[in-house]
């Protein structure tokens, strides 16, 4: 009867060890699934009584048909002179992270702060290090469905072989507490795809799932920019849809799958978007093809945004941009107003 129990027992634990197996694989791409970034710009971490973003809108997002958010935190701002960071700005993310799970959702910890650290590479990595060392023991308990990403597009004074220089120094504060929780990494040069082949990733660390963005073509998504340098603001009426520019997307992403099979990495599309001066018939169908063509690689993404000026939704109208949202979420039964 022991032997028996024991081999019962055994049995058990091989299944119980093939499901996490089967959890850390690619499959977590499927979790995630189809995803929307928020409250990058919202006045919510200086002040939640002035927040943009309701706390009902995470059962909404959940409830059509979106799986997780990407939620952009410029953390630098709100640390001390010991790169402590303040407490009423971690409550108002405990209150996210617990709202937004609470939902159903999975919630990204992406950190944010990629200007600074373009700027200045000794101040990122110091801050960078600070907050992981206060934000990964916090959330050590968390649900698996909270997901750390090291840092958003890493640039400029961040080079390719810095980054790589950083990350297992990064992830080596994050497993210290959270051994076995998903992370998010994305290569130098903004998170840029044509740069995944000089990103170096720890081989024996299966639970880390690559990011890029994507904006091509750059002309077309950011027609009509102020912030870009040169300034893009004049230059608008720039088309999207042509043959030739829908074989050259499909041929972006057909570099991305054969790199992520060639590393056994999952990716995650973490973010897309065309600025609202785009035409909008062409901005719905730009965003479509790049969410239906993730699809079908198995690549999980995130839209940028979910207000501001990349808009997925109309917070005047409380209601969601149609095109837009029925170019990322083709089909649903949620009222759209």
């Amino acid at each position: 009867m022991k032997k028996l129990l024991i081999i019962a027992l055994y049995l058990l634990a091989s299944i119980a060890l093939s499901m996490a197996v089967a959890e850390t694989s690619s499959d977590i791409a499927a979790r995630l699934g189809r995803g929307i970034n928020i409250l990058g710009y919202d006045p919510i971490w200086k002040n939640p009584d002035e927040a943009h973003f309701k706390p009902r809108y995470f059962k909404m997002l959940h409830d059509s048909g979106f799986q997780t958010v990407r939620v952009n935190l410029q953390a630098f701002c709100h640390m001390d002179a010991q790169n402590r960071l303040d407490e009423a700005w971690l409550k108002t993310l405990n209150s996210v992270v617990h709202q937004a799970t609470a939902a159903k959702l999975n919630v990204i910890l992406d950190e944010h702060d990629y200007r600074v650290c373009g700027q200045d590479f000794e101040l990122c990595r110091t801050k960078l290090f600070a907050f992981w060392q206060q934000i990964a023991p916090r959330y050590k308990d968390a649900p698996s469905s909270v997901l750390f990403e090291l840092m958003n597009e890493p640039n400029k004074a961040i080079t390719p072989a810095l980054w790589n220089s950083m990350i297992p120094e990064l992830l080596s504060v994050v497993r210290k507490t959270n051994p076995k929780r998903w992370v998010v990494i994305g290569p130098a040069n903004s998170n840029n795809f044509r740069s995944l082949d000089a990103l170096e990733l720890p081989a024996a660390d299966r639970n880390i799932i690559v990011t890029i963005h994507y904006y091509d073509p750059f002309a077309f998504t950011h027609q009509g920019a102020t912030w870009t340098n040169p300034s893009r603001e004049n230059m608008t009426g720039v088309p999207w849809g042509s043959q030739a520019d829908r074989h050259k997307m499909k041929d972006n992403f057909a570099v991305m799958a054969r790199w992520a099979e060639e590393h056994r990495r999952p990716i995650f599309v973490g973010e897309f978007g065309a600025y609202e001066k785009a035409a909008m018939p062409d901005r719905a169908a730009w965003t479509a093809a790049i969410a239906r063509t993730a699809e079908a690689h198995h690549f999980a993404w995130a839209y940028w945004q979910f207000e501001s000026s990349f808009s997925a939704y109309d917070l005047k109208s409380d209601s969601w941009i149609k095109p837009i949202y029925t170019a990322l979420i083709p089909s649903t039964n949620t009222i759209l107003h």
